[in-house]
């Protein structure tokens, strides 16, 4: 199962409140929405993709609560970025000086702000094309370190705020920089 896309502008167009709404309504899905609002529904992924996106978030969240200075998001954390879309990336990090610069209401519904990091492992049923896009996107709207794993190549690719991808063959750990100094993150586990 792929991903479907809607194109609903000619029909309706949602607003942030009416496509929040939509997302709890249907909490049985994920949905995504583009700056142009095209509507984007995800399927859900296998048993494996699942257990690895796990292993990858539960290294994330470890290394955040030892760390301190921002916080983790898993896959269903919702935010909106810069440029009008909503996006959920499968890992998420977000310094706390941002994060505390948000409302209590804006806490509790897509935070609205890009991510300081992402992450996408790229399932079965995902583009690269597309998931290729979507990184460049975060980056475009201030995501300072992306990473795309792609299981299937064993490749990942890092996005850097202001610079070309680098594409890196089968790593055994990828470095979270300067942006998450000090974790580490074990591939063999996702692999």
């Amino acid at each position: 199962m792929t991903a479907l896309s809607l194109n609903l502008q000619s029909v309706v167009d949602l607003t942030d409140d009416q496509f929040y709404q939509l997302c709890q309504n249907n909490n049985n899905l994920r949905f995504e929405r583009t700056a142009t609002g095209e509507l984007i529904i995800l399927p859900p992924v296998g048993g494996e993709t699942s257990n690895r996106n796990g292993k990858l978030t539960q290294q994330l969240f470890n290394w955040t609560d030892s760390d301190g200075t921002g916080i983790a998001f898993d896959s269903s954390g919702g935010f909106k970025l810069p440029n009008g879309s909503d996006r959920s990336p499968d890992a998420a990090w977000v310094t706390l000086e941002r994060w505390n610069t948000l409302t209590p209401e804006q806490k509790t519904r897509f935070a609205p702000l890009c991510p300081d990091f992402v992450v996408e492992l790229l399932s079965p049923s995902d583009s690269l094309k597309d998931t290729q896009e979507k990184m460049k996107e975060y980056r475009d709207n201030g995501a300072r370190l992306g990473w795309l794993i792609n299981r299937r190549s064993r490749q990942v690719e890092i996005y850097r705020l202001g610079q070309d991808v680098e594409v890196i063959k089968s790593p055994t750990t990828l470095s979270g920089e300067m942006i998450l100094p000090g974790f580490i993150l074990n591939l063999e586990p996702i692999w």
